[in-house]
């Protein structure tokens, strides 16, 4: 099994051989390891606005909003082995859609957070079809120019704030707060509000990954001579991966912009698709958690450092360093070998028996 079809606690229907007992085992561990990914994230969502304050619940929010990102830079990376450095713009697109149309059209909450990922899951498709001919580094800098495209595109027509006109930009006077969601307006409340969101986001992918668009993209992975052979539509499912990783960043540049109410163009540079890309690698592409870590390492831990009186840029030195670890040594990530290190206990546990994956 290749690596980048291998998700901890599930076994992909398409690798799995032997008696029909054997799928349905395969079946029920699927089915389990999908209800602890989301229980878990919902625990999150439950748990933390109780032990943090109101500064560390609006940075851990932003963490699980970026953590929706991730996961489509996870999906890209780890099923089918394509970097794509235009994942931050992607979501500047869903926060710009999303602003719009709650400004502009009055559109309830959850509306305008699906618009956003819908049109962005339009503009990642685009953004794919250089993958179509393109691979390795060559893509990478088709993509990053994009994400440099889109910012000089936002600063000059910035984010919509209320105003009037197709920008709806507000000129000479205060600009308006995007509203939340009748549920979730305080910030706890919103809080627990994306974490529904991210585990949604999460248990689209698996599912995604568990039927044939996922044995499509592993055998894409694996070669696209083999994936032809085998009557695969590489164009199809390489822009499907790409559509869904777009509605993952569109989604979560909605759900910051109903977090603070506004967006400043000055946040979406090419700069922060890179650190994207990298901590989502750092954090471990091949699984789940993969996409929290990365949330948190961009988010809490420059807070984290601010709090302890560290410059929080000095986080860019340290993530430069785990991502040559993450690349060199530990290709799985802190998710993978985090997964490792439990199962190895499993196993001693057990008494040194081979626990089930």
């Amino acid at each position: 099994m290749s690596a980048s079809s291998t998700i901890v606690g599930a076994v992909p229907a398409h690798d799995v051989q032997g008696p029909p007992a054997s799928l349905a085992q395969a079946s029920r561990r699927a089915r389990i390891s999908l209800a602890v990914m989301v229980g878990c994230v919902l625990l999150i969502g439950l748990v933390v606005p109780w032990l943090a304050n109101a500064y560390w619940i609006k940075t851990l929010t932003s963490s699980l909003a970026l953590s929706i990102a991730a996961a489509g830079v996870a999906l890209l990376y780890g099923q089918l082995g394509l970097v794509s450095l235009c994942q931050y713009a992607l979501l500047g697109v869903g926060g710009w859609i999303a602003l719009r149309a709650g400004h502009g059209l009055g559109w309830p909450f959850e509306l305008s957070v699906l618009a956003g990922g819908l049109l962005s899951c339009v503009v990642g498709m685009l953004a794919g079809l250089p993958a179509l001919r393109l691979k390795g580094l060559y893509l990478a800098l088709v993509t990053m120019m994009m994400a440099g495209g889109f910012q000089v595109l936002i600063n000059v027509t910035g984010f919509p704030d209320g105003g009037a006109g197709w920008l709806g930009r507000v000129f000479g006077s205060e600009r308006l707060m995007m509203p939340r969601p009748t549920l979730a307006l305080s910030d706890a409340a919103y809080f627990r509000y994306v974490a529904v969101w991210l585990a949604a986001v999460l248990a689209l992918i698996e599912l995604h990954r568990r039927t044939r668009a996922g044995r499509s993209w592993a055998l894409i992975r694996r070669g696209e001579a083999a994936a032809v052979a085998a009557g695969v539509n590489i164009l199809r499912y390489q822009t499907w991966a790409f559509g869904l990783a777009g509605f993952c960043a569109g989604v979560a540049g909605a759900l910051l912009a109903g977090g603070v109410g506004q967006l400043d163009g000055r946040a979406f540079t090419a700069g922060d698709s890179v650190m994207l890309f990298a901590l989502t690698v750092v954090g471990g592409a091949y699984n789940w958690a993969g996409a929290l870590i990365a949330g948190l390492l961009l988010r809490a831990v420059p807070a984290l450092l601010t709090d302890f009186g560290v410059n929080g840029y000095l986080a860019m030195i340290f993530f430069g360093v785990a991502l040559l670890h993450a690349l060199i040594t530990a290709p799985s990530g802190i998710a993978g070998q985090l997964a490792g290190a439990f199962a190895a206990v499993r196993q001693r546990l057990s008494g040194g028996k081979d626990a089930p994956p």
